[in-house]
């Protein structure tokens, strides 16, 4: 999966999202795409889902350019836990 090898604070801040990404939105390498409709964050997992799904439809057939890094950490509280305590 893909992961930074180094980053300088743990965590970070939420944030907002904005509107849709104009910048990475054309097709740069390749004859086929796959592109958002919303907006929102990606998580390693679900990247690596999607090259998964993506080679096994191919069957060795083509090539995978991901285009998208997963350099954001976002956390979360366990179940049953009480908000607040940072």
């Amino acid at each position: 999966m893909l992961e930074p090898k180094k980053v300088k604070h743990r965590k970070l801040q939420k944030g907002r999202r904005a509107g849709m990404a104009h910048r990475g939105s054309t097709l740069a390498f390749g004859d086929y795409g796959l592109k958002a409709l919303g907006r929102g964050w990606l998580s390693a997992r679900e990247i690596e889902a999607a090259r998964i799904a993506l080679t096994r439809y191919m069957k060795r057939g083509g090539k995978v350019w991901i285009r998208v890094f997963p350099d954001k950490p976002l956390t979360k509280k366990p179940a049953e836990t009480r908000m607040g305590k940072g």
